[in-house]
């Protein structure tokens, strides 16, 4: 067999058993979730560029090597899946940077994780001002999961919500739609009325605040 041969059957004969490793261990292997993961990953990529190109070793010794490497990484995620204890040791635990808004400097030199690298991780995050942060942990992978202070968050639709009016009645008639999707309901709406001495035909429009007053116009013009 000439060696160009042998080193086309090698190279698919690696990538082969290297998606087979993938396929087995699961998606957390591409992503380098834990210590052992990272570890594995880049010794099977070795293994694999020698059978590749490594004529001087026999094919045999290299499927060893895979075989073991496999089975030491199955057996760690078993152990660390099983055992709490060993969990940290085998795949390591998340490290809490900031907590309440204040930088844990202890922490940060366990890790050995600078504040610029910090403040590079947040402004990845879109947060160029470290006071914003109430929360942030290094994650396994060394990725920062980052809370916001509750000042700092987005603004949803269902927040506006707890804000702006909601329109009961429009030129006399009840709005159901509005009613389901809040905590009021017709019964209640029709009591607001009744104790105004109001009928629908004489409204305009009736809107409830974000205190639950009812605010009303009625077709004169006149305001309740």
């Amino acid at each position: 067999m000439s060696e160009s041969v042998e080193i086309i059957i090698r190279t698919f004969t690696s990538f082969i058993i290297l998606w087979i490793f993938v396929l087995i261990l699961g998606k957390q292997t591409i992503a380098h979730k834990t210590y052992h993961l990272y570890i594995a990953s880049i010794t099977m990529g070795t293994i694999a560029g020698n059978l590749a190109f490594n004529l001087g070793i026999k094919i045999l010794y290299f499927i060893i090597s895979f075989l073991l490497m496999g089975a030491v990484v199955f057996i760690l995620n078993l152990v660390a899946l099983r055992n709490p204890r060993l969990r940290k040791w085998i795949a390591g635990e998340p490290a809490t940077l900031i907590q309440n808004g204040e930088i844990l400097v202890e922490s940060m030199e366990r890790m050995q994780y600078s504040l610029d690298s910090l403040k590079q991780a947040l402004r990845g995050k879109d947060i160029f001002n470290i006071e914003e942060v109430e929360c942030a942990i290094l994650e396994i992978n060394g990725s920062l999961s980052v809370l916001k202070k509750p000042q700092y968050l987005s603004t949803t639709k269902e927040d506006l919500k707890q804000f702006l009016p909601i329109e009961l009645i429009y030129d006399g008639k009840i709005i159901y739609n509005n009613l389901s999707q809040n905590t009021y309901d017709e019964k209640w709406l029709m009591e607001e009325l009744k104790r105004r001495n109001l009928n629908l035909d004489t409204i305009s429009y009736a809107v409830v605040g974000t205190k639950g007053n009812l605010f009303i116009d009625i077709k004169d013009n006149r305001t309740k």
